[in-house]
Order: C-alpha cells, then structure tokens, then sequence
C-alpha cells in the first residue's frame, strides 16, 4: 500500500519539483554508512580512541567534501541517481553549505531520528538538515550533474 501513512511513496515530488524519495535517500545514506563503518572500524581496531576520533573526522570531511562538490553527490548518492543542491538557487551547495548540512544531520538524529523522518511529511521532502542548510535532495534524471 503505497503511499500510506505508513509506507512512504518510493518516489516524490514536492512543489517547486521532484524530489528523491524518504527511501532513495535511505538507500543511499545506507551505502554511505556501510562505506564509512568499514573505514570507522578498521580505525578504531587498529588506534583505538584515536582511531574513533579521526574515524569521526573522516566522516564529516566525506559527506562535507562530497555533498559541497559541484556534482553533490556522496558515494551512496551516486549509485542512486541523486544529488543535493541549493534549494534557492537550484545549483551546487559548496563547502559551507555543505558542512553545515552534515552538523545539521546530527541535529535531525537527536530525537530518535526525527529530523530524517520529517522527509516524509514535509511538503518539500525535506529532512531538518535540508531546512537547516537551505537544501534539496533531487533526482539526477531530472536535475542533472554539469560534469564540464
């Protein structure tokens, strides 16, 4: 039952445009998160707390490095078809924007994932880390990567 309460749409559309679905956007932080446990983990075996620490740093250096690129598009992203971009200017975020956007995530983790869950009833499909950032995630097939 598609598009209940309780099972998202498996795709979206918010009015200024499409928009990547709650699971796309699942699908793709998950891949991000396998990724990233990986390295997390090997770091952490081998340097313990100082391998948690710059495990950590590594992963808000990732999703800023790739969310803030001109393509927005992590590795999880990518295998997806979707991208983030500027809600206002409909183009790249950059590196601030981007930073501010992987803060925001932990702001939309708080309570008990709330924030992420909030693309699924926001008119916009917006999480919170979006809204703090002033971003969209968007399909490739609609809102393609300049790749010049």
């Amino acid at each position: 039952m598609e598009g209940s309460p309780l099972t998202p749409p498996t795709s979206a559309t918010g009015p200024s445009g499409p928009r990547a679905s709650f699971w796309q956007r699942f699908g793709a932080y998950l891949i991000d998160v396998i990724l990233l446990g990986i390295v997390l983990g090997i770091l952490t075996a081998a340097l313990k707390t100082t391998g948690y620490v710059i495990g950590i740093a590594i992963e808000l250096a990732y999703f800023t490095y790739f969310e803030g690129s001109p393509s927005g598009q992590t590795i999880g992203k990518r295998v997806l078809g979707l991208r983030v971009i500027d809600y206002a200017t409909g183009g790249p975020l950059g590196y601030g924007k981007g930073f501010l956007r992987t803060i925001g995530r932990i702001v939309s983790g708080v309570i008990c994932a709330l924030g992420y869950l909030w693309s699924i009833w926001d008119k916009e499909k917006q999480t919170w880390h979006d809204k703090i950032a002033g971003t969209v995630v968007v399909p490739v097939s609609d809102y393609p990567v300049n790749r010049s």
